[in-house]
């Protein structure tokens, strides 16, 4: 049903994340370094291989904000073999996503975070079954409810994918409890397209969710078809690819000190 509401939400023009998750994507090449280590550099730290920094594909220095996520991204290149895997590399893959394509557009990853509030996935529900809807209602609820509360925040929720409009003060109220900060909002710009929910992202950045209740969350209509129909190996496949940057990207934010 996600693919539904990102075709109703649409697709940005200008979308710096992804510009530069392309840009990053290489052709696979040997490993051409014996070891890498932790700079200092620009008030945070860098990544070296055998001593020189590394850089982004358009030539900037990766500087991050804190040590423990430059010995993570040092951990990964250590971890090559003989070629190296970017695949294997999530932490590495969105530091350079976040040095290249959010830290000059930050504001326009914001305004893509937030057009997900005028279409979130947990604002569309289910009619029947009782089961299904039952489960939509026990996951999603609570966020709800709490983004009226905490937020001042009310949504309005639909049965089915027919699209309804959600009041702007609702859709202002929930953008203001965006990070303002790069590396945040490129870390809940990845979960929102992961998961096709904007509000999943603020309430697992806001402390109000964990990582594992977020993604069950983004999950239920998909887990309850392969619970009442099998398993779809390609659905699974999919899927745990994305569990792999998404646990990277929930990493990231407890690194910054977000809950």
């Amino acid at each position: 049903m996600r693919e539904l509401f990102d075709e109703m939400a649409g697709q940005s023009e200008v979308n710096p994340m992804e510009a530069a998750r392309r840009s990053a994507r290489a052709v696979q090449r040997k490993r051409f370094y014996a070891n890498a280590g932790i700079g200092e550099s620009g008030g945070g730290f860098t990544v070296t291989l055998d001593g020189k920094p590394v850089r982004t594909p358009s030539g900037r220095t990766v500087i991050v904000p804190v040590r423990s996520l430059a010995e993570t991204i040092a951990a990964e290149w250590n971890a090559q073999g003989e070629f190296i895997e970017p695949l294997t590399m999530p932490v590495t893959r969105f530091a350079n996503s976040v040095v290249q394509g959010v830290t000059d557009n930050a504001a326009a990853v914001t305004d893509d975070v937030a057009k997900y509030f005028e279409s979130d996935l947990l604002f569309y529900r289910a009619g029947h079954p009782e089961g299904l809807v039952a489960r939509e209602a026990s996951h999603w609820d609570p966020i709800l409810f709490w983004a009226k509360d905490a937020l001042g925040a009310h949504f309005i929720l639909a049965e089915g994918v027919i699209h309804v409009r959600q009041p702007e003060p609702a859709v202002t109220a929930a953008r203001a409890a965006l990070p303002s900060d790069a590396w945040a909002i490129a870390a809940l710009h990845v979960i929102t397209t992961l998961t096709g929910s904007a509000l999943l992202a603020l309430a697992l950045f806001h402390g109000m969710i964990d990582p594992d209740q977020a993604w069950a969350a983004a999950h239920v209509d998909e887990d309850w078809n392969a619970e009442k129909w099998g398993v779809d190996e390609e659905v699974a496949a999919r899927k745990a690819a994305k569990l792999v940057d998404f646990n990277a990207v929930t990493a990231v934010l407890k690194a910054l000190g977000r809950k």
